[in-house]
């Protein structure tokens, strides 16, 4: 990320331009010391909530979980190629998530040999459960600044989403 910032070679030499240089870079790295503690904190939220959602949820599961719940019903070899991990790993995953009751095997309606996953009963509950919940505690601790503060930031974590 900071590769990009650095000033074009044929760049102003003033001061000023040093100055403005300097202070773009400052601000860069700023951003990156907050998304690695972003991320820092948001894994150690992740593990919270996964407990919650079920005491042998691991934070790599509960992701898997959200993203079976954003997408309806996927095959095994869907979660594989949207994850970037291998079939083995993601069988396994889901092994583990239907053994909790958290997910379930479905038929796929397109192919009657083949085998979907989808939340179970059990697991939708424990998910909705737990995401009103921290929507309840997200609502709190953003009750004190300013819709365009919020509407700023869910534009700018926006972009940078469409960066990675």
């Amino acid at each position: 990320m900071i590769e990009r910032i650095e000033a074009p070679a044929d760049g102003p030499a003033t001061s000023s331009g040093r100055a403005e240089h300097r202070e773009r870079r400052g601000a860069a790295e700023a951003v990156e010391r907050e998304l690695v503690m972003m991320f820092r904190r948001a894994r150690n939220f992740s593990m919270t909530v996964a407990s919650q959602v079920h005491p042998d949820l691991d934070p790599a599961s509960y992701s898997l979980l959200l993203m079976v719940d954003d997408a309806g019903s996927l095959r095994g070899m869907d979660v594989a190629d949207r994850t970037g991990l291998d079939k083995s790993t993601v069988s396994r995953q889901i092994a583990t998530l239907v053994e909790l009751d958290l997910l379930e095997r479905v038929a796929d309606p397109d192919d009657g040999r083949a085998r979907r996953i989808q939340l179970s009963a059990s697991g939708r509950s424990r998910l909705a459960q737990v995401r009103k919940q921290r929507r309840k505690h997200m609502h709190g601790e953003f009750a004190h600044w300013s819709t365009t503060d919020l509407q700023d930031l869910s534009r700018l974590l926006a972009q940078l989403n469409r960066m990675f």
